[in-house]
């Protein structure tokens, strides 16, 4: 099969399969832009996201995680009824558990053997490991409980937790849409209202709030299932028109956080006053905006084509597609890359190769993923013709 007619992708033929290759697209650039943002002071990181706007890959990310669950279980719902799918995504949580507590374990071996041989820096304080060399009992129970994350390993424990929302919430997402989400824009209120989080380590609290992200997780879920049913949510144009001049305003606020005369001059004190600070722990509600609106112009401007079958693209496609293999990949690759840099001398040329060479790396390991599938493939279908 030709890769512009594979059902998996989005363009040509594909796009009659029901899957819109624009989102692996995406979820491959926020994979790219998250493991850049992952590796300090890189140059690469100021192309990113973060510094062109409010919300960062993480919000994209975590959208079309929403968005990419939703047209996967609420499939299988629709096929299969609901416990069949429920279990589904159950059996993914539990794969994404196992895989936390294995990457954990690798990042810790990586981060432990740089920081012996690298004297100017101290990787473990950098990558919050100290808790784990102070108290390794209670460090390993608050692992295993996800209360104990490294830096970079955040988003894995908040997607498993959004999964088994998932499971609970897919005949609501199904038939009574507009409660779930209005219930879950009331649990997001009250935990900016009431500063609600769930406990972390040592009396700390989660990086990335659950009870805040799981809003975008769902708003994700419900685009994807009114795309599926046909009514896909576009803005009129003077709403459309409204979220483009937010992302440029807050292109430019982005913009003057770096130059501290420019954001004096465009930022009174009482609108400074007003809204910071920005929370990425809480999802602060113009970061959810910026999310947002960077979403509906994306999808009104940006349509799918034979574009999406060049190289590139279909690179960037195909990590979005083995999105949990890559990211886990990516969190091994960023400190590597730090550790890279700061052995040879942080310059620019070094930052651009260890950032672009990370970013091929990871483009192979997802061609290996489907090539070994593909292999595994041809030897059943080959088995059953015997």
């Amino acid at each position: 099969m030709r890769e512009g007619t594979d059902p998996r992708d989005g363009s040509g033929e594909s796009m009659k399969a029901g899957r819109d290759g624009r989102i692996d697209l995406y979820r491959g650039l926020a994979l790219v832009f998250i493991f850049w943002d992952h590796v300090p002071g890189s140059l690469l990181g100021l192309v990113s996201p973060r510094n062109l706007g409010l919300s960062d890959a993480a919000e994209t990310f975590v959208f079309l995680a929403g968005y990419s669950a939703a047209l996967a279980y609420g499939g299988a719902m629709a096929r299969d009824g609901w416990l069949p799918a429920a279990i589904r995504v159950l059996r993914r949580a539990w794969t994404l558990y196992v895989a936390h507590i294995f990457l954990m374990v690798l990042l810790m071996g990586v981060v432990f053997v740089a920081n012996a041989r690298v004297e100017t820096r101290d990787f473990v304080a950098e990558m919050h490991l100290g808790y784990f060399v102070l108290d390794t009992e209670q460090a390993l129970v608050d692992a295993l409980t996800l209360r104990f994350k490294p830096n970079l390993m955040d988003p894995l424990p908040l997607y498993i937790l959004l999964l088994l929302a998932m499971a609970a919430l897919l005949p609501g997402l199904m038939k009574a849409r507009g409660l779930v989400l209005g219930a879950s824009g009331l649990l997001y209120a009250l935990t900016l209202l009431l500063d609600w989080n769930m406990p972390g380590q040592r009396g700390e609290w989660w990086f990335f709030n659950p009870l805040a992200w799981q809003f975008l997780f769902l708003l994700g879920a419900a685009a994807a299932l009114r795309a599926r049913e046909g009514r896909p949510w576009r803005l009129p144009r003077p709403l459309l028109a409204a979220a483009i001049g937010y992302l440029l305003l807050s292109a430019l606020l982005a913009l003057s956080w770096r130059f501290p005369e420019l954001h004096d001059a465009i930022m009174p004190r009482a609108a400074a006053e007003l809204i910071y600070p920005i929370s990425k722990t809480s999802l602060a509600p113009l970061r959810l905006l910026h999310a947002l609106a960077l979403a509906a112009v994306v999808a009104a401007w940006v349509p799918a084509g034979p574009w999406l079958d060049r190289p590139l693209s279909r690179n960037l496609r195909r990590i979005g597609r083995h999105s949990l293999e890559v990211f886990c990949l990516g969190v091994i690759l960023a400190p590597m890359a730090d550790i890279g840099n700061t052995l040879l001398g942080d310059r620019i040329p070094v930052q651009i190769l260890t950032g672009f060479g990370g970013v091929g790396i990871m483009f192979a390991f997802a061609l290996l993923i489907e090539w070994s599938r593909a292999v595994i493939e041809q030897a059943r279908l080959s088995r059953a013709a015997t």
